[in-house]
């Protein structure tokens, strides 16, 4: 229907508010630009300019895209400004014109990326003799950055034009702006045809050599560093692109070169060449690492581990494992002598002999050797016996959680790699390649180290940082001994251990290590022992550990979402644009966790029933909008001062109960983990019938 509305008593007061809010106001930059002898920096200093600008403005794009103006929007960004000016409005034009320049808008782009003595202005900023100022470095970086993207034809075609284009932006390195501009020359060229034959340019004129060649010992920290981090993205973003761009045939120039033993070689070469310094082992091992990202690192890496396998891994290119073989022996050698550091104030005393970033990044790069499941570097890393010295490192700095948690990926990579026709496990193989349980004596320094923890704590010391992590491993070794793909070997060992020590395990496995899988269990009873476990207090760092029981049980609160948790909830999908595959991971993950609480079903679901009211049709009616007190009475207990860490169970046999612990697995490496298929009940609960934490 059409109503006909008067609105004749409303014309006085849409007139007064139309004049009050200047509602028909004209931009004072548009008053601006018509007086005669207006200038580019008195436009700069409205405050409105770049939104103006972005707004398409006609007449201040026309007013901007005179030669003229673009000659000094240039100049603002390639030139130093005057050093007498005050620092706080030092850079205030250049960043204005900056921002200008890179305003997407269409006209200052055709202007700057057509115009040839433009660019040659632009270009002319990279063949300044280092250092160059940092922050006009990203100006620069920046604005080529976006003609790349957006008029990428013709800025291609005029760096191919500068022989040494290349040198010159190597030459800058030590500006982290210089390894953006490399990076967008290799990520944002489209179309795919287009960006190969940029690919292949940057192939001949051999990029990735003269970036490893910057990692030699020799360099400056600062090169080698910039250097280091752009080999590792470039790493990445080859191998995300080539798995993204289906219609590529061609495989990536750079990153061929990348994983070629030739070039691996050479990187190590340059580390171990001349005097060992921290800075060349940590960012050349970097490099490596990333050459062998085969699984996310850390936890999750850890998680992964024990429910997959070798036969679920990346195969990492064998070229890298055999360049790195011959070098093992090296890095087995910063272990035992690391490069020089003076001692350090901790919060818990002084370090004297500080573990230092070289020996933590061979820890980790021998645990993502060890998952390579490769036959003859594990032979070699057991030949040198690498593992022993890294665990009297893990029992000598007991309050390294990074260290620690390497250590037990080692660990873990042994106990649970597949047994295949051509690879036998590679910790247990024979007695000459010094065994992980005869020659670094596991067992026996698992017994020693509890043994003596305990006595410091009997005599009112702090507990050993150490320790949660000690737990893990000796729940790997007895889910291995009790059922896993090496348990008869691990079993022989243990038999042949002296016959007090086999006993003192046996009591440990049996008392000891069950009671403290017990205490980190999740544990709903009532609050008036919540703080009774606080001497268990992990203390491994001064950082909150990666798993604690507290994110356990918050993750068993919402495992009953579902992945279209996000699309029920509005959130903005160009907000989560770049990770649109791994949104849902999370959620997917949380509907795997189960618990077994069959002691505490009853004071569970007491516990429920007073948190959270649901609706019962059988129970009388009442007025939901009645308002009335809301009880919050904690009926939980959550054992947040226990073990930092919960048992990780490679096997969906291993289950932590309330009552006695019942120990027994089967290897996971055998098949993926099975789901309870009768996880649901009625009520939308979720079934406690199993704890698989994270199986995954």
């Amino acid at each position: 229907r059409c109503y006909l509305m008067d609105w004749s008593h409303l014309d006085s007061t849409a007139a007064i508010m139309f004049w009050k809010f200047d509602l028909n106001n004209t931009s004072h930059i548009d008053q601006l630009l018509d007086r005669e002898g207006v200038t580019l920096r008195e436009l700069m200093e409205e405050e409105d300019v770049l939104q103006e600008c972005k707004a398409q403005n006609r007449k201040l794009l026309l007013f901007l895209s005179k030669d003229h103006c673009m000659q000094e929007l240039v100049t603002l960004i390639t030139e130093e400004p005057p050093a007498d000016l005050e620092e706080k409005t030092r850079f205030k034009f250049p960043n204005i014109a900056c921002e200008l320049l890179t305003s997407d808008v269409a006209l200052i782009n055709d202007k700057l990326g057509g115009d040839e003595s433009l660019l040659e202005k632009l270009y002319h900023f990279l063949e300044q003799e280092p250092p160059l100022n940092p922050l006009l470095a990203s100006f620069f970086s920046k604005t080529i950055g976006n003609l790349i993207a957006r008029k990428t034809d013709q800025v291609i075609s005029f760096l191919r034009k500068k022989h040494n284009f290349i040198s010159l932006v190597l030459n800058h390195i030590d500006a982290s702006a210089m390894m953006d501009l490399l990076l967008r020359l290799i990520s944002c060229v489209e179309p795919a045809l287009l960006r190969m034959e940029v690919l292949n340019w940057l192939n001949e004129e051999r990029l990735i050599q003269r970036l490893t060649e910057l990692m030699h010992t020799g360099r400056d920290e600062e090169r080698q560093s910039n250097a280091s981090q752009t080999l590792c993205d470039i790493i990445r973003l080859s191998r995300d692109q080539a798995n993204q761009l289906s219609e590529v045939t061609e495989p990536d120039p750079l990153l061929a070169v990348l994983e070629s033993q030739e070039n691996v070689a050479e990187l190590l070469k340059n580390m171990f060449e001349g005097e060992r310094t921290e800075a060349s082992v940590v960012n050349g091992t970097q490099v490596l690492l990333t050459l062998l990202e085969s699984r996310r690192s850390g936890l999750e890496g850890l998680m992964d581990l024990y429910s997959q396998g070798c036969e679920r891994s990346y195969t990492v290119n064998s070229s890298i494992l055999r360049a790195i073989e011959p070098h093992i022996k090296d890095f087995q050698q910063l272990l035992l002598n690391p490069p020089t550091r003076s001692a350090i104030l901790t919060t818990v005393g002084v370090l004297e002999q500080p573990l230092g970033s070289a020996r933590l990044h061979v820890a980790r790069l021998v645990a993502s050797l060890l998952q390579t499941c490769d036959l003859s570097i594990c032979q070699e890393i057991c030949r040198l016996n690498t593992m022993d010295l890294l665990l009297d490192l893990f029992f000598k700095y007991t309050w390294n959680n990074f260290l620690h948690l390497q250590v037990e990926l080692c660990v873990a990579s042994i106990l649970n790699h597949s047994v295949h026709t051509d690879l036998q496990n590679p910790g247990l193989q024979n007695h000459e390649e010094r065994p992980l349980f005869q020659h670094c004596r596991l067992v026996q320094r698992i017994l020693g180290a509890w043994e003596e923890n305990d006595k410091i704590q009997a005599e009112g010391g702090r507990r050993r940082g150490n320790m949660g992590h000690l737990t893990r491993i000796a729940n790997t070794v007895v889910q291995n001994l009790e059922k896993g793909l090496a348990h008869s070997q691990i079993n022989d060992l243990i038999k042949e251990l002296p016959e007090d020590c086999r006993g003192r395990w046996e009591s440990f496995v049996g008392e000891t290590l069950r009671e403290t899988n017990r205490r980190n269990t999740v544990d709903l009873v009532s609050t008036h022992n919540l703080h009774s476990s606080s001497e268990d207090d992990d203390m491994e760092s001064p950082f909150p550990n990666d798993l604690s029981i507290q994110q356990a049980f918050s993750d068993y609160q919402i495992q009953q979402m579902t992945a279209n948790f996000v699309d029920q909830f509005g959130f903005n999908d160009e907000e989560f644009s770049e990770h649109d595959e791994n949104i849902n991971a999370a959620f997917d993950r949380i509907a795997e966790i189960n618990f077994n609480i069959d002691a505490n079903a009853a004071a569970f679901e007491a516990c429920c029933k007073e948190r959270i009211q649901q609706f019962d049709d059988c129970e009388e009616e009442e007025d939901i909008w009645d308002e009335k007190e809301i009880n919050y009475a904690t009926q939980i207990k959550v054992n947040l001062f226990t073990e930092h860490h919960l048992c990780l169970c490679t096997d969906p046999g291993w289950t932590a109960s309330f009552g006695e612990t019942e120990v027994s697995s089967s290897s996971t490496w055998a098949g993926s983990p099975q789901q309870d298929g009768e996880g649901l009940q009625d009520t939308s609960w979720a079934s406690f019938t199993e704890f698989q934490p994270f199986s995954r």
